[in-house]
């Protein structure tokens, strides 16, 4: 049995129709709630939808678990209950890496690019582990990640009560089918692609540097099926544990996704600029680029996905056809 926290969501929803496909016995474990979340998991039923505040009870009558996926989490950048934050980013997964090392179950995590910061500089998004202490995040999500990861490596580092394989993925940004319920925190090709479909120009933020013109900034942008392989990877070779980046190692600035977009819509290239909220000034990465050498060096081979081959598969295969689901 494989135990996928965060299993109805957007990355979880996607790994748990992998693993259905593989054979291997689901249970999910999040809230479906009343809206439209429940057709992520529509054409790969689970075995079983836990609520979170019964899982303390499913794990105590559960013979074996061979890994748990933890990709539960607020996830929202801009959350500003501190306490409700830990619970569910900190406490909650402390809690379940010592399950899982005192039932001998492999843990695999969701981390966050998030924890970088303003991070800035040739190796600002190293992965190593002796840099992980001095970033800087620069907001609660970021932080309550942050806290986890060093958490992580330090009980590595003293090998007490450490899963037989843990993973830890900071997921840079991640796009593809099934995220349609996160609101605010859906991914900029799919609020892109919506304008454009309806018409507008793709909307842009002007830049809040004065060094980086408008359009300028730049993200390392993940397809969700690169996501999910590597997570497979890691459940296939148990003999990898670490806290990894997770992206593609190439930064790709937003004009280049609004032209994306559009190209893969069949619209012309209409962009339009906007001042960025006051909410998010100060507080936004104009550039994150995973650097991949670890994971690379861990034995991951995989190619990663393009921008345009991502963003055209996403438009093409779902978006565009009325069936937007995995």
């Amino acid at each position: 049995m494989i135990i996928v926290t965060g299993g109805a969501g957007f990355i979880g929803s996607c790994l748990h129709a992998a693993l259905t496909e593989r054979g291997e016995r689901c249970v999910i474990v999040d809230r479906l709630r009343d809206a439209d979340k429940w057709r992520n998991l529509a054409a790969h039923a689970p075995d079983d939808i836990i609520a979170p505040e019964a899982l303390d009870d499913f794990l105590a009558r559960t013979p074996k678990v061979n890994a748990i996926f933890h990709l539960g989490a607020i996830s929202s950048t801009t959350a500003r209950d501190g306490d409700l934050v830990w619970q569910s980013n900190v406490a909650l997964s402390a809690k379940l890496w010592t399950w899982c090392a005192d039932h001998d179950t492999r843990f695999i995590y969701a981390s966050s690019a998030a924890t970088y910061g303003a991070a800035d500089g040739p190796d600002a998004f190293s992965d190593a582990p002796g840099k992980v202490a001095t970033l800087q995040p620069l907001n609660l999500y970021g932080w309550s990640k942050q806290v986890f990861d060093l958490k992580t490596l330090r009980a590595a580092g003293t090998g007490t009560r450490v899963p037989r394989q843990w993973a830890g993925l900071k997921f840079f940004n991640v796009y593809g089918p099934n995220e349609y319920h996160k609101g605010s925190m859906i991914s900029v090709v799919k609020v892109k692609y919506d304008e454009v479909a309806s018409g507008a120009p793709a909307r842009l933020f002007r830049s809040d540097r004065a060094d980086l013109a408008d359009g300028m900034q730049a993200r390392d942008f993940i397809w969700v099926g690169d996501v999910v392989r590597v997570m497979l990877w890691l459940y296939d070779h148990p003999d990898v544990s670490g806290l990894f980046n997770c992206g593609t190692g190439v930064a790709r600035t937003y004009l280049d996704l609004a032209h994306a977009v559009c190209d893969a819509a069949g619209r012309p290239r209409d962009v339009a600029f906007v001042d960025m909220p006051q909410a998010l000034r100060g507080q936004y990465q104009s550039y994150t680029c995973a650097d991949m050498t670890r994971l690379r060096d861990a034995g991951y081979a995989e190619p990663f996905t393009t921008l345009e081959d991502g963003i055209g598969r996403y438009v093409r295969d779902y978006l565009a056809t009325g069936r937007p689901y995995l």
